[in-house]
């Protein structure tokens, strides 16, 4: 998909347009971007501090999103994609910190003549979103940095869990395209949470929303979904080492502690979903 996608791309050096070389992106000012063999590419421009997802915790998302626990929030998503986006706008599908893809892939299968671009910090997570649909390429690159994205280039963002750089997101994306932001609710894991004291989500998290896409975004639909999922143990092990809270945890002893829940466990699944389009 590279090659197809390589006319929205723009060097993350210096902002020119980028062209498919032999294996490699290449930009008239000689910067130069290796394909990987896994079909992904590296756009990051320079170190980051942000904490990447590492292979185990990929590999632990990719088993809980393909059992279909989160099946409910990519419906809804595409479901607001397909009400809120104006069909008559070229450009690509850009999921922002898009993981392992089974998001874009939802949408792609929803959007049959749309390009997909995912961008994530984690070369795990690309790898096997280079993988996840036909219609979607991958890059590494810092959803904080300069996004390596011509102006104007994304006909729909989408952003589920991840970094919300208000500024670039306004700068990709087209004048009458959708931004599609998916973020959890109070009560999301509340259950998982108060069993193995994990990151609660906070509070403050929607007014945070608001101030980061306030200067640049209006909200035009907006929806919370509320379920409850049925997990088995291995679902929940998978659901703890998937997130933030694996970078803080003693594994062995999370299982240990999973093994005393019942089986099935219900889990609240909260989350708010929202559709939004640039400021005038």
């Amino acid at each position: 998909m590279l090659d197809r996608i390589v006319r929205y791309l723009a060097c993350p050096h210096c902002g020119a347009s980028l062209a498919q070389g032999d294996r490699a992106l290449l930009c008239p000012a000689g910067h130069s971007f290796d394909i990987a063999k896994q079909g992904y590419v590296n756009l990051l421009p320079r170190a980051t501090k942000l904490r990447a997802d590492t292979k185990e915790m990929v590999e632990a998302r990719d088993a809980f999103l393909s059992a279909g626990h989160y099946a409910p929030v990519m419906d809804a998503l595409v479901d607001l994609a397909r009400r809120t986006a104006d069909p008559a706008v070229r450009g690509c599908v850009v999921d922002i910190g898009g993981g392992t893809g089974h998001y874009q892939a939802r949408a792609m299968d929803a959007f049959l003549d749309a390009e997909g671009l995912l961008l994530d910090i984690s070369k795990y997570a690309v790898r096997r979103a280079a993988k996840a649909h036909p219609r979607i390429a991958a890059a590494v690159t810092d959803a904080w940095q300069t996004l390596p994205l011509r102006d104007d280039a994304a006909a729909m963002v989408i952003n589920t869990f991840a970094p919300r750089n208000g500024p670039e997101l306004r700068r990709v994306l087209h004048p009458r395209g959708v931004l599609l932001v998916v973020t959890p609710l109070p009560d999301h894991l509340r259950e998982v949470i108060g069993a193995l004291g994990l990151l609660r989500v906070d509070e403050g998290k929607q007014s945070r929303l608001a101030e980061q896409l306030a200067p640049h975004f209006s909200a035009v639909a907006t929806e919370e979904l509320t379920q409850t999922m049925a997990l088995d143990h291995q679902a929940l092990a998978h659901l703890v080492g998937m997130g933030p809270n694996a970078w803080h945890r003693d594994a062995q002893r999370d299982l240990e502690t999973i093994r005393g829940l019942p089986v099935p466990s219900r889990v609240t699944l909260s989350v708010r979903l929202a559709a939004y389009r640039l400021t005038a």
